[in-house]
């Protein structure tokens, strides 16, 4: 395992490849909202406040007037124009992890108008059905198909965004009712979206953002168990490579964490350590039959994933549990668990001082 000292090393690393503008960037040099927001919830969690809210500034600075984001920006400049939902969607999440890591009222408020044209363009896109189409192109039209781990995703974001708008006394019920819509679509309707199963992620993100959970949940991480998961090493991207990721596996973590197995979860999430860098930030992927980092990158997403996941095993920040109480219900024992649902929603006393 890693120490509380590790876990802030590798947020630093984060902080350290981010842009002078305020974006998190790709290796490859791009910015996106989802990926983006997710390391600004890593920083946030290791007390790094400055670069989360410059990271923040940036996502206000850049959202369009339909309330989503470019799919990729390049030196602040657009490079894909289209706009994808679960990019927008994942703003409210991080809003939301931000006040319960933070309780900083007045960061919450000034964010709420760029939540609310985020999460009403996401559910402008939602099917008849209860899909959610993964985005709107440069010309406006919508896509004519979902995916699965993007409607996974989504359905976080939406709950995340109920519980933000409650918080502060706005409340959105079509946000509400467009979650239980795409919760029952993610449950019983596997062909409103397409197949996408060679990857891992269309595996275990239902469990992940909070649309299944229960005895489904348990039974849909069995069935692919063995067909992702690489004892000593993590779990594959993709089905039908020899290929361990950081990133996905210490998700799969967070998703196990949600449903309460923590001895796989913490097994698990030792397993990936070996992609550390002595710098704490972390190699994306190993190809495990030629024995090389695939691809030869360190990705500030894959750091992110690392800290998350920490802070939702070791409870080193005060949003710990927001993969468990994604649908706004502790799925465990608050004494248990002891994640901030567990206080109905209140941060614990001096919640601002505990974090790393």
């Amino acid at each position: 395992m890693i120490s509380r000292e590790q876990v802030a090393r590798t947020a630093e690393s984060i902080a350290a490849i981010q842009q002078e503008d305020g974006g998190v960037p790709w290796p490859e040099g791009h910015v996106d909202a989802w990926n983006h927001v997710e390391c600004l919830m890593a920083m946030s969690v290791a007390g790094l406040r400055e670069p989360v809210r410059r990271g923040y500034a940036w996502l206000a600075r850049h959202q369009r007037d339909d309330g989503s984001w470019p799919m990729k920006l390049i030196d602040g400049a657009p490079a894909e124009r289209g706009g994808e939902t679960n990019h927008a969607a994942y703003v409210a999440a991080g809003i939301w992890h931000h006040h319960l890591v933070t309780g900083d009222q007045r960061f919450t408020e000034e964010s709420w108008p760029m939540v609310k044209a985020a999460l009403d363009f996401v559910v402008d896109m939602q099917t008849e059905r209860g899909e959610i189409v993964w985005e709107r192109d440069a010309e406006g039209t919508p896509a004519t198909y979902a995916l699965l781990t993007g409607c996974s995703s989504i359905h976080q974001g939406l709950r995340c965004g109920v519980r933000l708008a409650d918080h502060l006394g706005d409340p959105q019920p079509h946000w509400e009712l467009a979650a239980d819509r795409l919760a029952h679509v993610l449950n019983d309707h596997p062909e409103a979206f397409a197949d996408k199963s060679r990857f891992s992620m269309d595996w275990y993100y239902p469990v992940l953002g909070g649309a299944v959970r229960g005895r489904r949940a348990a039974e849909l991480l069995e069935r692919e168990w063995d067909t992702f998961v690489v004892p000593g090493l993590g779990i594959r991207c993709v089905s039908d490579q020899p290929w361990v990721t950081g990133a996905e596996t210490c998700e799969l973590v967070l998703a196990l964490d949600a449903v309460g197995d923590r001895e796989r979860a913490l097994a698990l999430f030792a397993d990936m350590q070996h992609l550390r860098h002595e710098d704490g930030s972390y190699w994306t992927g190993w190809q495990f039959v030629n024995r090389r980092h695939f691809p030869h990158e360190r990705s500030g997403y894959t750091a992110a994933a690392v800290v998350l996941a920490a802070d939702a095993l070791f409870g080193y920040s005060p949003g710990s549990g927001l993969f468990r109480d994604v649908d706004g219900a502790c799925v465990s024992d608050p004494d248990v668990c002891g994640c901030a649902a567990g206080t109905g929603g209140r941060l614990p006393p001096n919640a601002a001082d505990e974090i790393l």
